[in-house]
């Protein structure tokens, strides 16, 4: 089978998960990177051996011939890229935040119906082998009916006046940042637990006057299957672990037979009801590149989807969901009452 050709856009702090995942896949080149940073683009090309380099996406997407889009560009650029890639029938990768409104990311759902072009959100966390592991302890039934599923989000890098500097600058400025940037991640992996949500409750605040965004709070969700959870999340405060940013804080689901709880390292446990014996779940997963490989687990995901045009809760429409509920979660705050979701 002939390569299918990756066209990378964006050289920023995360993207690096991106290119040591795509070098590591069978089946797929780098062809093309575009960049602002010509710099940063000619050390990761040379680092990757990758040959088009470009400075301008709609000259790269015009001239590079690829077979599939990866951004990861600043999310202000997403519905730009995006909409240009689709009409040219270009498979497209978009990260995370997906777009800057609801609306917006409506406006592309349509386009890539109408282009009949595949596109996904790279929504990773669901692909971090603890919560795979999770997802198939809940099905062979371990814990029973399940009541509810509790995180809380710990990763300590919000404290002080260069909070994200070093990495991620921009969260600075992103006027909607804990639940926008942050915890739509959890959104999906909730979702990906216990089904569709149903309603939500927030309260959240700002604690670091730097920033322009919420960087703590409370949400409450309802799932249609009647189950509940909470996410309790403070970037400031971090949590009991070898690296805060692994797991970004610790999981626990209760149901009628047991509970399974995840901490800091990845390491999972179950404690059956009316036991105080608590026993570790055995799995195996590898720590390289982002949080167990979910990068890789997710890009892998997206080819073999792409190959067999196959559908994948990942796509853009599927994610829609999400962001009706973090749209729930900002009115619920504004509002001060609970949010119900319409089918």
């Amino acid at each position: 089978m002939t390569d299918l050709k990756i066209g990378v856009i964006g050289t920023g702090y995360f993207s690096q998960f991106h290119y040591d995942a795509w070098s590591r896949l069978d089946g797929t080149t780098v062809a093309a990177i575009c960049s602002l940073d010509k710099d940063r683009s000619r050390e990761v090309a040379d680092t990757y051996g990758i040959e088009l380099v470009f400075d301008d996406f709609e000259k790269m997407l015009n001239e590079a011939s690829i077979d599939l889009l990866d951004i990861a560009a600043p999310p202000q650029t997403h519905a730009e890229i995006t909409a240009k890639a689709l009409n040219l029938g270009i498979p497209t990768i978009c990260q995370k935040p997906f777009t800057t409104s609801l609306n917006e990311a409506r406006r592309l759902v349509d386009l890539s119906e109408q282009t009949q072009t595949p596109l996904f959100v790279h929504e990773n966390f669901r692909f971090q082998p603890w919560y795979m592991e999770i997802f198939r302890q809940l099905q062979s039934g371990r814990i029973g009916q399940v009541y509810q599923i509790c995180f809380r989000l710990r990763p300590g890098d919000g404290q002080g006046p260069r909070a994200y500097l070093d990495r991620q600058p921009y969260f600075q400025t992103m006027e909607r940042f804990l639940i926008h940037e942050t915890a739509i991640h959890f959104i999906d992996v909730f979702r990906y637990l216990m089904g569709p949500v149903s309603s939500a409750f927030a309260s959240l605040r700002r604690l670091n006057p730097v920033i322009a965004g919420e960087d703590a709070g409370y949400v409450i969700f309802e799932f249609e299957n009647g189950t509940v959870g909470l996410l309790d999340g403070n970037r400031l405060v971090d949590h009991s672990a070898q690296s805060a940013r692994l797991t970004m804080g610790e999981m626990m689901i209760e149901g009628s037979k047991g509970v399974i709880s995840l901490n800091g390292d990845g390491e999972l446990h179950f404690r059956e009801a009316g036991s105080a014996a608590v026993s570790p779940i055995d799995y195996t997963w590898q720590d390289r590149g982002f949080a167990g490989d979910c990068v890789y687990n997710l890009q892998k995901t997206v080819i073999d989807a792409v190959l067999s045009k196959s559908s994948l809760e990942i796509s853009a429409k599927n994610y829609l969901h999400n962001l009706m509920v973090e749209e729930a979660i900002y009115q619920s705050h504004e509002n001060g009452r609970k949010i119900f979701l319409t089918p």
